[in-house]
Formats: structure tokens, C-alpha cells, sequence
């Protein structure tokens, strides 16, 4: 008597059966089961009734999906379910059979119509309760299978349930049979509690060990029971939920969002410049501390949250790194460099395959320790998938929806109802709307365009990639192009009508201090750093007079001449140090300065004073107490150099975690079939019996012959791990002890020990 089929052996002939399209569909949408590459349809088969490939396929269905697998799960009589008694539950039949097509194409189910098997790993992953009722009376306790088993009596107890005690009933058949009560209030009769009701009653079974708590489980019969207005199965959702979401005018929607655009990067950059000026320490176990992203956030003037999310972004993005302390990357100083809306798109694909969980700063772990931001307890590979599934709900809506937080959650939980912690994608909403991903509650046509983005591990050359960024060509017509011209007002501010220009920039950040994104400061101190760094009073003139469009107040023409005037009035050289000057009554007033009284300074000359002091630090401390002191070389010329920039020496970008497994499509899926099916064909060749061997002389007799005849054999050997291989292969030589054959099916030649083989057999002409 032979052995009956195993679920897996069964699913092997329908995987053969298959035509090339629905087999195509098969890999498309179950990655999985083609990486790595599998030997043959039985291969294919038990990788895709694998636990963790089913998880994944599950994963990816919807609510009416999972709830027509319960349902032939629940119609199913000794390990098959017909599909015309599903049909009797569910009124939708159009959309049951389309569902349970893709069931099949998707390999959770195989079968004829009258016979439909569930894979057993999905039925396991379902959990024990179908559709979300109870275990049959009978297994849970015998009274409270008497009482169902009188459905008259049952009737009359249910009715009579106090109102409290009902409601927990209904809650228990619509959302699970499985609920929680103490075993103190089941012992006292003063108690008078809902669950005590309904355990007294026979109307819930008390399951597992006894304790301080007990599980009460509802039966089966008294679910459907509960159901009878909508049916064993529930409430069946065949279609998601359609709320009421206001439209919002697209052109709208991207011109807030550009807004959006140009904040987010202004503070990036901000951020960023700010730990260029004073790093942060990274911590022992890694991240930056609470203090310096306070200190950060307070500095930009946003919340901590939103520091986080900008500082995590700008390190996915390759523009931040850490060794000692966390300082801008080289990569830094060409970011800013190019246009808005290059820099956007760099940061904004960064956030959105970055693997790191930012809401989660500022929260605590289970053992009480603090989130970091930057630490490496961030990191969720989950977070990629559940960004796209966020933001992809809202991308299935007409253009300009603009559906609320909740709206998205519930299109959500319908959609992928097996997703959890769905009010983490609340955080992933309010992130792309800081972003300028989504705005006024729509998502943006360039952020459509980010999320229809081809994964680039499809594409590592680059091949099909436009020349143009479509993205950023998209969002820099929304933007307002760069000015190169500035106001100038009286109170010396300096107002930019406009995103600065690179290069209008890069000489703003030198000539005054920024006081907001469009207004800068003139002050001593910012252009005595101008002085410092190389530019004459002539130069910080015509800068001015080339950048402003109004005419230049008298104020800061006083002030430019004044300080330069006074600029190298000091000059500090070394030798322990050294302070010399052509104005004695400038050295008079530095030899009086009580501020400096630390320094022991002594006059050697009306116009020298000295001291022992490292030079860096007295040109530090006069600069402080406003003095323009400039260095000097041996040969007593001025030494002026710009500040040197502080960068990390290399940025450790964390993986971005896109896909899991990469995805075949197009010829190499094409060709992988074909692989598979002349395997099967080469496989289901080989002959039912093969003459074993029992010595060598046997062996090499069979071989000798097909050599002779130049014609394939079928031979058995013992691989290097001691296991059983059979391949069809064609001698090329024989000598040595080694059989030396081509395997013609992947053109490969074997060497095989005569000693090895088991088995030999001649190919049966066709």
C-alpha cells in the first residue's frame, strides 16, 4: 500500500500544472520562492508552503482575503473545504471567486472547487480560532456543552443575560472568544460582575491554569449564535471603507508643500551647521544625548521631535557622521551647494528607506532606558515597509484627497489588517508632512512621483534611469527660483526676497549672522570675521553694492569703514606671544583692561606688550572684548585665513532597507521557468528502477557501454556529504578510478569516484 500524498506533494503537481503565465504571477508576487533559485517544482513547493514564506505572503493580503481563508477553514470537512458551501455564507460571489483565485495563484490554496486545501502553515499562522470563534463546547467543558446542546435552553439563558453581562457577549463573538477574568470575583458570592454571570450560567468555559487570573473562552455554537444577524463568519468587509475626505485643489496641495520643502531644508542645513560650530559627543553605546538635541532644537527654534527627525534624516542621507562627536559629513558642503530641490530629494529618499523608528525618541525601552536619537536601537527593518503601506493608502486616492489621520487608519487596517502597531503610521503621516511629502493632508504630485520610484536594486547600473530626476524637476517648478539680490535696510538688517543663490549665500553666512530664513544682521563681529578672512573694505563695498537693489544706507558704510580701520590695529605674534601696534594709545587701553589682567601682560615698548600666554588664546580673548587683533607671521606680515570648516572624516550611512528579498521580472523570470520546466521534464525521464551495483566491474561494464555508444546514463553516487545524487549524465572518459561525464542539462563536466557510485543505469531510447 502505497503512502498518501503529502499537502506539499499535492501542491508540487499543481505548481507543474501551472501555465507559464499563472506560474510568472506566482513568483511575481511571492519574491521569495524564486531567490535563491529552486531545483524543481517539489523545491518550489515546500519553500512555499514554508512558515516564514506564508507569513509574508499573509502579510500582504487584505481583510476580505484572510476572511475568505477562515471561511474555508471554517466550511472544511476532513482537511478540504467545497467551495459552494463558502459561497452560502458569503453574499458577494463575484468577489469571493475572484478572491479565491487569487488564493490559489498566491499557492495558500490549491485544489479543485469541490476540494480546496488550505496550506497548513497559513492555516497555523491564522491561529486555532476560524473566523474568530470559540473551540466546540464539547472540548472545553461538559456542563457548558449541555447547555448548548438544549438550544431552547440556551435561547432563554442568553435572554435573560443582564444587559452588562450581553454586552460582553456580543464583544466576545464579534472581536475573539477569549477573554480575562480575576478568580477572586468567580469565588465570591458578593460579586456581582458580568463574567461571574456568564461563567455561573455555563455560558463561557474557564480554560488554562488556575491562578490570580483566569481565560474564559466563549464555545462555538454560542458565537454563531451572537452572529446570526450577520453569520458564522461575521461582518464580512468585501471592500475597503469609503470616508468622507474633503478634496483639496492640487496646485494647493504642491504649493504648501513646497513651503514644506524649503523648511525642511533650511533646518537640515541649520542643524547641521550648528554641530559643525560645537559637535556633540556621541555616546558610549551610541547616538547623540538629550542635551545637545535640546540644545540643537532650541537653536532652530523647533521641537525635539522634529530635530530628530531632521538629524536621523540627514545621517540616512550620508550628510552626518560620527567618530568622537557627531559633525557634518564632507558630503555636507556639496549638498548645500546644489539647488533646493536636489537637496530635498536626497533627504526625502533617505527618510523613506531608512530602517530607523525616530518616533520612538524621547521613549523609554522595556527595561526603562532611553531612546537616543542616532543610537542604534532605532533600527526596524519593518519601518521602510510600513512607511510605503502609510503613504500608499493615501497615493490610492484620486489627486487632492486629503482624508484625516484616522481616515488613512482605517483604509489601513483594512488593507493590512495583519500589520501591527498601526498608530505607529500616525508618526510615519506627521513626518511626511514635515517633510513636505504630504501637505494640508494630500499627498504632493512629487511625492506621488518619489513613491512610484522603480526600487534602484532593479536597476544597479543605472540603465533605465532618466537623464533628468523627474522628482526634482517636478519640484523645482514649484519653487521660487534663487535670487542673487538683497535689501538692505537702515537697522542694518538684510532682508532675501527669496531662497539665496549659492554663492549669495555662501557671502551672507560670512558678512552678517542670520536672524530667520530671510533676515541676516550686519555687526562688528561679522565683519571683522569678513576682515579675518582675507576681504578689504573695498571688497565688503562692492559686495554690498552688487547684492542690494535699494541704495545702501550710511549706517553700514560707517560701519564697514570703521572696523576696517580698526582690523590689525593689534597685532599678536609669538615668541612666548607677542602684542604690537602703531596706535600706543590702543596698547594703553589693552595694557589697562582688567579682562585681560589673566594674561600677565608687559610692556616692553610704547607700542609692544608681551605675555606667556599661547598665542590662540589672547587672540580669542581680544577678540571677545571687541578688539580686531590679526596675527602675523616671523616677517611681520598679517596672516588672514578663513575658518577651517570641521567635518567628520567619513559618514557611516546606515542600510537602507528597501526590499527583503529582490524581485525577477521580465526575461530572467522567463528564463526560470523555462529552467524549471526542463528540469521537471529531465526529472520525470529518469527511469522508475535502476540496476544497482555491487562491485566496480559492474559499474564500469554499464559505463564502458555508454561510453562505447556515446549515449546518456542514469548514474547513482554518494556526494561529498554522503548523500544520494542521481543525474543523467554523458561519459567522456573513464581511467583512474573516476567516471568524467557532462552533465548536458547545465553544461557542467563531473569527476565522480567509481567507488561512489550506486547505481547505474543505460538512458531507454525514445
Amino acid at each position: 500500500m502505497s503512502a498518501p500524498a503529502l499537502p506539499g506533494d499535492q501542491l508540487a503537481v499543481r505548481l507543474r500544472r501551472m501555465s507559464d503565465e499563472a506560474l510568472a504571477g506566482l513568483l511575481r508576487d511571492r519574491p521569495d520562492l524564486a531567490v535563491p533559485e529552486p531545483a524543481d517544482f517539489t523545491a518550489l513547493a515546500a519553500r512555499a508552503t514554508a512558515r516564514a514564506s506564508v507569513a509574508r505572503a499573509l502579510d500582504g493580503l487584505d481583510r476580505f482575503a484572510l476572511q475568505i481563508l477562515d471561511g474555508l477553514r471554517y466550511v472544511a470537512t476532513d482537511g478540504t473545504a467545497d467551495l459552494d458551501a463558502l459561497l452560502t455564507l458569503v453574499d458577494d460571489t463575484e468577489n469571493t471567486l475572484a478572491t479565491v483565485d487569487r488564493l490559489r495563484g498566491l499557492a495558500l490554496v490549491w485544489g479543485p472547487d469541490a476540494q480546496i486545501r488550505v496550506s497548513d502553515a497559513a492555516a497555523d499562522l491564522l491561529g486555532r480560532y476560524v473566523a474568530g470563534l470559540g473551540r466546540p463546547a464539547e472540548e472545553l467543558d461538559p456542563d457548558v456543552a449541555a447547555v448548548v446542546a438544549d438550544p431552547a435552553t440556551l435561547r432563554r439563558t442568553i435572554m435573560a443575560a443582564p444587559p452588562a453581562a450581553r454586552a460582553v457577549l456580543d464583544r466576545l463573538a464579534a472581536d475573539g472568544p477569549l477573554g480575562t477574568v480575576r478568580t477572586g470575583s468567580l469565588r465570591d458570592d458578593a460579586a456581582d460582575t458580568p463574567l461571574r454571570w456568564l461563567v455561573r450560567h455555563r455560558l463561557l468555559a474557564l480554560v488554562g491554569d488556575e491562578g490570580d487570573d483566569r481565560t474564559v473562552e466563549l464555545p462555538r455554537e454560542i458565537g454563531i449564535l451572537l452572529r446570526r444577524d450577520t453569520g458564522p463568519l461575521g461582518a464580512i468587509q468585501s471592500a475597503p471603507p469609503q470616508p468622507d475626505y474633503p478634496v483639496v485643489d492640487s496646485r494647493a496641495v504642491d504649493n504648501a508643500g513646497a513651503g514644506a520643502v524649503m523648511e525642511a531644508v533650511r533646518l537640515t542645513e541649520a542643524l547641521l551647521t550648528a554641530l559643525a560650530d560645537a559637535p556633540a559627543p556621541t555616546l558610549k553605546g551610541g547616538g547623540m544625548g538629550v542635551r545637545d538635541l535640546r540644545r540643537l532644537a532650541a537653536g532652530a527654534d523647533i521641537d525635539n521631535a522634529l530635530a530628530a527627525l531632521l538629524l536621523e534624516t540627514a545621517y540616512a542621507a550620508g550628510l552626518l557622521g560620527a567618530e568622537e562627536e557627531w559633525l557634518p559629513s564632507s558630503a555636507f558642503d556639496m549638498w548645500r551647494t546644489i539647488p533646493i530641490a536636489s537637496r530635498w530629494a536626497r533627504i526625502a529618499r533617505a527618510w523613506l528607506t531608512m530602517p530607523r523608528e525616530v518616533a520612538l525618541v524621547g521613549g523609554k525601552d522595556d527595561k526603562g532606558k532611553p531612546f537616543n536619537v542616532l543610537a542604534p536601537e532605532l533600527s526596524r527593518t519593518i519601518v521602510p515597509k510600513r512607511r510605503t503601506e502609510a503613504l500608499g493608502i493615501v497615493a490610492g486616492l484620486p489627486a487632492g484627497s486629503a482624508p484625516t489621520v484616522d481616515d488613512v487608519l482605517a483604509l489601513l487596517s483594512w488593507h493590512h489588517p495583519r500589520a501591527r502597531d498601526l498608530d505607529r503610521s500616525r508618526a510615519v503621516l506627521r513626518e511626511a508632512a514635515a517633510l513636505g511629502v504630504t501637505a494640508r493632508d494630500a499627498l504632493t504630485s512629487y511625492g506621488r512621483m518619489l513613491l512610484a520610484e522603480r526600487n534602484p536594486d532593479d536597476d544597479p547600473l543605472g540603465v533605465t534611469a532618466p537623464e533628468v530626476d523627474p522628482v526634482v524637476e517636478r519640484l523645482d517648478a514649484l519653487l521660487p527660483p534663487p535670487v542673487d539680490e538683497v535689501v538692505v535696510q537702515a537697522d542694518l538688517t538684510v532682508v532675501v526676497p527669496g531662497p539665496p543663490s549659492t554663492t549669495l549665500a555662501t557671502e551672507l553666512q560670512m558678512l552678517a549672522e542670520r536672524e530667520s530664513p530671510t533676515v541676516y544682521r550686519v555687526s562688528p563681529a561679522s565683519i571683522r570675521r569678513a576682515l579675518d578672512a582675507g576681504y578689504t573694505a573695498e571688497d565688503l563695498h562692492a559686495l554690498v553694492r552688487r547684492r542690494s537693489r535699494t541704495e545702501i544706507p550710511q549706517a553700514l558704510t560707517y560701519l564697514i569703514d570703521d572696523t576696517s580701520r580698526l582690523h590689525g590695529g593689534l597685532r599678536v605674534g609669538t615668541g612666548g606671544c607677542y602684542l604690537r601696534g602703531e596706535d600706543a594709545a590702543l596698547l594703553t587701553e589693552v595694557f589697562a583692561d582688567r579682562r585681560l589682567a589673566r594674561f600677565g601682560l608687559r610692556r616692553i615698548a610704547p607700542t609692544v606688550l608681551i605675555t606667556r600666554a599661547p598665542i590662540t588664546e589672547l587672540l580669542d580673548a581680544l577678540r571677545e572684548y571687541g578688539y580686531a587683533p590679526v596675527p602675523e607671521d616671523a616677517a611681520g606680515a598679517a596672516v588672514l585665513t578663513r575658518p577651517t570648516a570641521r567635518r567628520a572624516a567619513y559618514a557611516a550611512r546606515p542600510p537602507h532597507a528597501t526590499d527583503a528579498v529582490p524581485r525577477i521580472d521580465g526575461v530572467p523570470l522567463l528564463a526560470l521557468i523555462e529552467r524549471l520546466r526542463r528540469v521537471d521534464a529531465h526529472v520525470r525521464s529518469r527511469p522508475a528502477a535502476m540496476t544497482s551495483v555491487s562491485d566496480s566491474s559492474a559499474a564500469l561494464s554499464v559505463l564502458q557501454q555508454a561510453l562505447r555508444e556515446k549515449q546518456p546514463v542514469w548514474v547513482g553516487y554518494l556526494d561529498g556529504h554522503g548523500a544520494q545524487v542521481t543525474r543523467r549524465l554523458l561519459p567522456v572518459s573513464l581511467g583512474a578510478g573516476y567516471l568524467r561525464a557532462e552533465d548536458q542539462r547545465t553544461d557542467t563536466l563531473h569527476t565522480v569516484a567509481l567507488h561512489r557510485i550506486t547505481a547505474a543505469s543505460l538512458e531507454e531510447p525514445s
